[in-house]
């Protein structure tokens, strides 16, 4: 299923049916009086987050939502049905802007919250309502009100505890696959992630869920690379995981660049809890890997712990660190290991 974040929608509440204008015409009945009916009120628009979706794809091929009108009234006080309301199901953590992409509407962050996006009209008057003692035969009936047409825009956010940043290629998606069960693609060149991928990663009996955006370069805060388009998918995590590679050349210049980039994007990034880590040790030797630490610690880096995705030395330590960033209220039990089924 192909990843969207960003999608824009048109939608339109239903009108409400016009207020009927009638009289009682039966036999026998000299003075029937009016029994012009109400009205049905339009259908409004509503967005709700559900669980079991992480994209936007289902807007791509289906931008307009509009909701039925009310039916008229009719004769013997017979009141128009209601239009039928419609509702867009979104994932957990979508925004809804307005038509500038700046406006906040609302910010789905639960499952089954609702909001109303665009309310139907009320359905008009039937001559019914406009007897009076001097006008006992009205003849007037007030028209439906009109529904309300918008055009919205709908940004995802993922939902994840734990968010990884780097360069291209530190080893962001490999250390995903080491520890959890989502499988992004991995190579030996730069950019292979085109698109965030979510894991849930266990350790010491709870969950966690780990966020895996593209690498960013130099630049991606004024919109270079991808980085800047997916950085909103770790606005809304606990701790920030920065990997470093340890293989490359530029040790120091490769830090400072992923820090001056979230600074530069904003959104509360660069105060976020940051867990700094030399990745691809197991390409360095022991001098090699206590020379490169003392070189991030004193570029500014604190703790820095030491990892191999490929190996899986230090990865448990840097679970174990993560965690202790973590709510408890985000964490999640980690389910029991069922027994082996049993064969003959």
């Amino acid at each position: 299923m192909k990843f969207l974040d960003l999608a824009k929608v048109y939608i339109r509440s239903g009108a409400g049916g016009n207020g009927c204008v009638s009289f009682r015409r039966e036999k026998y009945i000299e003075f029937g009086g009016p029994d012009g009916g109400d009205g049905g009120d339009g259908g409004s628009v509503w967005v709700e987050a559900v669980d079991g979706l992480n994209t936007l794809i289902d807007f791509r091929y289906q931008q307009h939502f509009f909701a039925d009108n009310g039916r008229p009234g009719m004769g013997r006080q017979r009141t128009g049905a209601d239009g039928k309301d419609i509702v867009l199901r979104v994932p957990v953590g979508t925004e809804i802007l307005d038509e500038d992409q700046e406006t906040l509407i609302a910010d789905l962050t639960e499952v089954g919250e609702r909001v109303l996006l665009a309310k139907g009209g009320n359905g008009g008057w039937g001559n019914l309502h406009f007897k009076t003692s001097t006008n006992q035969a009205p003849r007037r009936a007030n028209p439906g009100q009109e529904g309300v047409e918008r055009t919205l825009w709908l940004r995802l956010k993922l939902i994840a505890d734990v968010g990884l940043v780097g360069l291209p290629n530190a080893g962001k998606s490999t250390f995903l696959a080491a520890t959890s069960n989502a499988r992004p693609k991995v190579a030996d060149y730069p950019f292979t992630t085109l698109h965030p991928n979510l894991g849930v990663v266990g350790i010491d009996g709870v969950e966690f869920v780990v966020a895996d955006i593209p690498g960013l370069i130099e630049g991606a805060s004024e919109g270079r690379g991808l980085g800047d388009l997916f950085l909103g998918h770790v606005e809304r995590c606990a701790v920030l995981l920065h990997l470093v590679d340890g293989s490359s050349g530029t040790l120091v210049e490769d830090y400072q660049t992923i820090l001056d980039e979230l600074a530069a994007y904003g959104g509360g990034l660069a105060e976020k809890p940051r867990v700094t880590v030399l990745n691809k040790i197991d390409t360095l030797d022991d001098e090699e890997r206590a020379f490169l630490r003392d070189e991030l610690q004193a570029a500014g880096a604190r703790d820095v712990m030491l990892m191999s995705g490929v190996s899986g030395e230090g990865v448990d330590d840097v679970l174990r660190a993560l965690r202790a960033h973590i709510d408890a209220g985000r964490l999640r039990e980690k389910p029991a290991e069922e027994d082996a089924p049993w064969q003959p």
